[in-house]
């Protein structure tokens, strides 16, 4: 059987054993209590707050499995002997799309913490797959969905 492994920096770790535990200790107790009321309405066929409590007990209780899996077959990042100006996951990387004058910015993290409204991305996306093991200096072609799009790496720092 092939394993996934889930790489992700400490604090992604961290992060995810926290949710695991607010989960387990508060979400779990209170969905319970919100079951125990909902019984007492009655009838369990008709009862839109017993149905509406037990799916969320559902998601909460496939949530914890997921963080369970991820936090078992974590392999933390060490991009230690990585060169400085190299990018690689738990790197914070700036680039500009050549003939474009914005900068974008992201983190590249394991699929795990990807969170691309706070600039963290999957080093699964094809952006960061196309810019890990690159150099500051460095033009890159990255396959989107939206088209091939060409960039210059401006820097590349510790996240």
């Amino acid at each position: 059987m092939v394993v996934k492994v889930y790489p992700m920096t400490v604090e992604g770790k961290q992060k995810l054993e926290e949710e695991l535990e607010y989960l387990k200790t508060v979400r779990r107790g209170e969905i319970v209590e919100r079951i125990k009321i909902a019984r007492g309405f009655g009838d369990l066929s008709e009862n839109s707050e017993y149905e509406s409590a037990k799916d969320e007990q559902a998601f909460v209780e496939g949530r914890v499995s997921t963080l369970e899996t991820m936090i078992r077959f974590a392999e933390i990042i060490d991009n230690g002997h990585v060169a400085q100006d190299e990018v690689s996951i738990g790197k914070k990387v700036s680039f500009q799309e050549i003939g474009e004058s914005d900068i974008e910015e992201y983190t590249i993290v394991g699929s795990a913490e990807a969170d691309p409204l706070s600039g963290k991305i999957s080093n699964e996306s094809p952006i960061a797959k196309a810019l890990i093991g690159c150099h500051i200096g460095d033009e890159v072609s990255i396959a989107t969905p939206g088209g091939e799009m060409k960039v210059k790496i401006l820097a590349v720092a510790q996240a």
